[in-house]
């Protein structure tokens, strides 16, 4: 928390949350940040049904994006968690970079280690995923060109369930990684999760309805080299942003009801639950369970995730029982952090 407050305090713009003061509470001994009250984020606009976004508005929404992705890198601070729902949105439809938990500094003049554990898995790029502790600017780009094919798309671009998952939807959309790629990189699990296959790049064909002025850009921001990719300044300067229909402005944007990704998870439970029951009630229906039926192997997926949620509760019971922060959060030394 100490670097996240440092961090707030180095940043200054319209498109980047502000940290408004601290409150402390004697009893609870707790420290909490004070930020202006948004009614939206990103993600959970655009899975509200019936909200589909128009070109300018997507424009809109992306240059205010980059604009304070720009500010964050000029002040050497990398966010290293984008998604929609950290992207906040007030009434007047301004957007800001918000939940800088993940943040760190960097010094292109010396650089540190810093952790690959960071970006939330569908948002994370190859480098992160491969082991990388050197790494730039280009972690945050990658975020920001997943969140724009997924304006487009209307849903996220590449969902995988585990990390080698993840690495098969990278390179089945953004093709293997050359052997220049390898050599020069030397990543940490390059050996392990090196594909078998050869995999074409296909962005262009898989985003063909997308708008053409927009295919460019993700085509850079998705690079698999994070050198490729374009830098925020660059990609404000593209043709996305330079061709009609230009970016809306934020004051025209509808007004929506209040919506958030809690919202749409609490969609998204309500509607299994109720086909759940629907499916109970079918079944009751057609033929009573039995014992035998009752007592099936469910579905690999879903076993799966039944495992992996036992994993991370026997995680989080560790985590909780950790004597030390050492054993919570890599010390600073390892991290770039801020010491």
């Amino acid at each position: 928390m100490a670097r996240e407050i440092l961090i707030l305090r180095r940043l200054d713009h319209p498109n980047v949350v502000k940290l408004q003061g601290l409150l402390t509470s004697v009893m609870s001994c707790s420290l909490y940040l004070v930020f202006d009250y948004m009614v939206h984020d990103l993600a959970g606009l655009a899975s509200s049904p019936g909200i589909k976004f128009t070109e300018p508005q997507v424009k809109c929404y992306m240059h205010q994006l980059f604009s304070g992705l720009e500010h964050c890198h000029n002040r050497h601070v990398l966010h290293r968690d984008l998604k929609g729902s950290d992207l906040l949105i007030d009434d007047g439809g301004v957007l800001k970079i918000a939940d800088f938990g993940l943040a760190s500094t960097f010094d292109p003049n010396n650089k540190q280690p810093m952790t690959s554990r960071v970006v939330a898995l569908w948002y994370r790029p190859l480098e992160l995923l491969l082991g990388a502790t050197d790494y730039g600017v280009g972690v945050d780009l990658w975020s920001a060109g997943c969140i724009l094919a997924e304006l487009f798309a209307g849903k996220p671009i590449m969902t995988g369930r585990t990390e080698v998952e993840q690495l098969h939807r990278i390179f089945k959309l953004c093709g293997s990684p050359s052997e220049k790629y390898w050599k020069k990189s030397k990543l940490p699990h390059e050996i392990i999760f090196k594909p078998q296959l050869s995999y074409k790049r296909c962005i262009k064909e898989t985003f063909k309805d997308f708008p053409q002025s927009s295919l460019p850009l993700i085509d850079s921001l998705l690079a698999i080299d994070p050198s490729d990719r374009q830098t925020a300044t660059a990609a404000l300067r593209s043709e996305f942003f330079t061709t009609k229909p230009y970016a809306c402005d934020p004051s025209s944007l509808p007004k929506y009801p209040p919506s958030k990704e809690m919202d749409a998870k609490r969609r998204d439970e309500e509607a299994r639950r109720l086909r759940a029951v629907g499916k109970t009630q079918a079944d009751g229906v057609r033929k009573p369970r039995t014992r035998e039926r009752a007592m099936r192997a469910m579905p690999a997926p879903e076993a799966n995730a039944e495992l992996q949620a036992n994993i991370d509760r026997q995680r989080l019971i560790t985590h909780a029982n950790a004597k030390s922060k050492s054993e919570k959060f890599p010390p600073p030394h390892q991290d770039g952090g801020l010491g």
